[in-house]
This record gives structure tokens, C-alpha cells and sequence, in this order.
């Protein structure tokens, strides 16, 4: 089982970053930093908790003049790369606050963003002075460096995931979308990926502003297309009929069917919490013109107290002729995850296509295998 993500701030990690800041600052107390960071808390801490340790165990340690301990983060930076460095830009949302740092504050998040990310440093700044800084993410959406476009995307998404909610931008997320028009052609795939999310985002609160959005966009250019479908994933999902219609999807119309005939099998029917079933599906696509499909099961999960959860799982999503028959297997794990637990009882289990259920099975799933043999 792979180490939890924060364990790479060991004391191995934190010597060699204070070495680091040694060579470049004499007066700098390594074992006054280390000491400070690995007290009988830290191992209780979480990944962000301990990333806000080093932050504030830096502001301890390097010079009291937020300029001086700028120079010294400036003058490391080049060999502290990526993710474990995230401290760098925090350092700046946790010091660098003040109005007369501002510009000063924006350089560093513009220089770290590079090396690192500045996407969770930006948003203090946002929800302080929201007008002000959103000015500044439409500067960054004109830089040359794909790492700070991404940031004027990335750093306003309102759900940004492990950053606060942007909850002005969940009510109104139009200063968001004027800094996505301009990156909605970016040429850079790393961009494009975070304009989408950030639609994605959007979508979650206001639908009807993304799909004008995708209506006033689409066709401009091969890679806003690209993002539109991207950031519409959510609404395609929820089978909502303007997304599914923007992007090709078959409807039905007039009470016609896209199908003729569906069936789906799970096998076994009755299995225990850990173990694996195999689903069969099988459709036969109405005669006629070819049809766009979205073809998923969902599970209606057991949670606890009884309550039903539906969580879908795509099988095929492509264009295929009238008359077409399609089929496949699917192999289900029933085993707990990190993100789902899961709960003995009745699971129903249903087939789609384009948001449409055409057929089901039921699975009972049991605690222990004494209870699979009741």
C-alpha cells in the first residue's frame, strides 16, 4: 500500500530543503526549523496542514522583512520543482497580504506558479479584493508561459478540488467566464484542460450560463470545441436534453424510442462486499439514420441507513448506424474505496442510453458470506 502523500515531508525532505536555505543564508537554523516543524503535532496533520506548517515555520526563520524572505525563496526556487513545494506560493498568500506587497506579491505567485502551482495562493487574494485580482487573472491570461495562463483559469475555478469555495463566483460566475474567453483557444492542452474544469465547475451552479456559453463558442475553433465537451461532461452525465443536443446526442422525439430492444444480466446475482460480478448488456439501435449514443449503467448504492445513491459508469460513447446491435461485459468490483463505502442490501442496477433507462437487473450484496447463503 503506497505511503500517504504527506509523508513526503519527512525529516530526510525538510533537512534538505534547510540546506538548501543555508547556502544561500547563513543565519538560517536548520535544527531551530526542523525542531519547530516536527513537534508531537505533526504527525496528526494532514497534507495541507503540514504544507501551512512549513509556510509559517519559514516565517519564523528567514528574515522578518517579507522582501528579504522573498529573496531567499527567489534565490532557491530554480531547484525546488513541483508539487512538494507548494509552500513556495503560500508562503506569499500567508505574508505577502498587505496592500503595499501587492505587486511584489503578484511577481512571486506569477514566478512560483512555474516551478510549482500558485492555484490555492491566488484565492485569499480573490476573496479579499475580488475586482483587483480578477484584473490580474485577466493580465495572466495573456502571458506568454502556459503556467500562468492555467493560473488565471485554475485559481478562480469556484470548486477548485482541496481549495476553499469561491462562493461570489457560485453566485455569479461572470468575472470567471471573462477570463476563460480568453483562454478558450489556448494552444496549450495543460490550459485547455483547466478552462473545461472550470466550466465544469460553473455548470454545477448555473447550467444555463455554460450552455450559452457553448452556444456562443461553439465552432470557433477545433480546441474550444474540445473544451466546450469537456466542460459539459457534468450536464451530459445529468442527461440534460439541451447538452445532449448541442453536442449530437440522439434524442427522442414523439414518444419514438432509440432502441428496440435491451436487456442487461449481472452475474452472480447475489455476491459479498470484495468480491467481483460480471455485467452483459445487450441493445439493438433503432433503423434509420446513424444516431450519436451514450451508452452507461448506473447503481443505485445502498448507503448508510437505508438511503439510495445512483452513480454512473460509461460503457461507449460514438456514433453508430441505424439498426446497429451492441453489445459488451463489464466487470463491477464491490470492494470499499477510498471515496465509496459500501452497504449490504438490494442494488438496482440499470442500463442507459443518452440519460434514458432501457433496461435493469437487481444484485443483492451482503456483509459476510453467511449472509450471501441466507
Amino acid at each position: 500500500m503506497p505511503e500517504p502523500l504527506k509523508d513526503m515531508y519527512n525529516e530526510e525532505f525538510l533537512r534538505q530543503f534547510g540546506k538548501k536555505i543555508y547556502a544561500v543564508y547563513s543565519d538560517f537554523d536548520i535544527e531551530g526549523f526542523i525542531g519547530n516543524l516536527l513537534d508531537n503535532t505533526w504527525d496528526g496533520l494532514a497534507l495541507k496542514a503540514r504544507m501551512r506548517k512549513i509556510t509559517e515555520s519559514l516565517g519564523r526563520f528567514l528574515p522578518a522583512k517579507y522582501e528579504e524572505a522573498l529573496d531567499i525563496l527567489y534565490a532557491i526556487d530554480e531547484e525546488c520543482v513541483g508539487f512538494p513545494y507548494l509552500f513556495f506560493p503560500d508562503f506569499v498568500a500567508v505574508y505577502g497580504q498587505g496592500e503595499k506587497h501587492w505587486e511584489l506579491s503578484m511577481e512571486a505567485l506569477e514566478r512560483f506558479t512555474i516551478k510549482s502551482s500558485s492555484e490555492f495562493a491566488v484565492r485569499p487574494f480573490i476573496m479579499s479584493n475580488p475586482e483587483k485580482m480578477m484584473c490580474q487573472m485577466v493580465k495572466w491570461a495573456h502571458h506568454p508561459n502556459e503556467h500562468v495562463r492555467r493560473l488565471a483559469s485554475e485559481g478562480c475555478r469556484p470548486r477548485l478540488p482541496w481549495g476553499e469555495a469561491l462562493s461570489m463566483f457560485k453566485r455569479d460566475p461572470s468575472p470567471v467566464i471573462q477570463v476563460l474567453e480568453l483562454l478558450k483557444a489556448d494552444p496549450s492542452l495543460y490550459v485547455r484542460k483547466s478552462v473545461a474544469n472550470n466550466l465544469n465547475d460553473i455548470a454545477k451552479d448555473h447550467p444555463s450560463v455554460v450552455l450559452e456559453t457553448a452556444r456562443l463558442w461553439k465552432g470557433v475553433h477545433s480546441h474550444t470545441d474540445w473544451i466546450l465537451r469537456q466542460g459539459c461532461r457534468t450536464l451530459i452525465r445529468k442527461a440534460d436534453p439541451e447538452a445532449l443536443a448541442l453536442f449530437g446526442y440522439a434524442q427522442t422525439t414523439s414518444g419514438a424510442l432509440l432502441t428496440t430492444s435491451a436487456s442487461l444480466l449481472v452475474e452472480p446475482q447475489a455476491l459479498v462486499i470484495g468480491e467481483s460480478s460480471e455485467l452483459r448488456y445487450q441493445l439493438c439501435i433503432r433503423e434509420g439514420e446513424a444516431v450519436h449514443v451514450r451508452i452507461e449503467y448506473g447503481i443505485d448504492f445502498v448507503k448508510a441507513g437505508g438511503r439510495l445513491s445512483r452513480k454512473l459508469f460509461l460503457l461507449s460513447d460514438k456514433t453508430v448506424p441505424g439498426g446497429a446491435e451492441l453489445s459488451g461485459t463489464r466487470r463491477h468490483h464491490w470492494a470499499d474505496l477510498t471515496t465509496r463505502r459500501h452497504y449490504p442490501g438490494e442494488h438496482k442496477i440499470v442500463l442507459l442510453i443518452n440519460g434514458r433507462e432501457i433496461a435493469d437487473t437487481m444484485l443483492k450484496l451482503s456483509a459476510n458470506s453467511k449472509d450471501h447463503n441466507i
